[in-house]
């Protein structure tokens, strides 16, 4: 895109985002770490811990650090493996594109508990949300429901 006064180019980049689903398998069902949204967009959602990359920031470190702060719960960034790329759709000029990691309980350290822009943190098993009534930020569904099947 051209800026029409001085038609120098603009570019409009994506954002990078990482995010981590971290998997309990002790149970049944797998259980998949979640937070609920107390900030805009999608207050009151469900979703996978995760948010902006910061600047010089690696991916699996940014995934970690946005774990740590929303949930309280801590995982070696070498212990996380990529489980998918998804972006989702612009929104208000803003382009985001997040990696998703995956981790193992066994591999994280603290109790969940709610932090910086979540209201709640908690485990889900795919059966327990779809029982629940509640829901999930569209994009991170579907990531929600990999990570629970990934580590089984």
């Amino acid at each position: 895109m051209r800026c029409p006064p001085c038609d120098a180019i603009v570019w409009h980049n994506p954002v990078p985002c990482a995010g981590v689903a971290v998997v309990d398998r002790s149970g049944p069902e797998s259980a998949v770490l979640c937070v609920e949204r107390g900030v805009p967009p999608g207050v009151g959602e469900w979703t996978l811990p995760g948010g902006h990359m910061e600047i010089d920031e690696e991916p699996p470190a940014a995934a970690a650090r946005e774990l740590r702060e929303e949930t309280g719960v801590a995982v070696d960034p070498a212990a996380l493996e990529i489980l998918s790329a998804s972006t989702m759709p612009p929104r208000e000029g803003k382009h985001v594109v997040t990696v998703h990691y995956v981790a193992d309980r066994a591999d994280a350290a603290g109790d969940p508990e709610a932090g910086s822009d979540a209201v709640a943190a908690r485990f889900w098993t795919p059966s327990a949300f779809d029982a629940s009534g509640e829901t999930f930020r569209p994009v991170h569904e579907a990531r929600f429901r990999e990570a629970a099947a990934v580590l089984e």
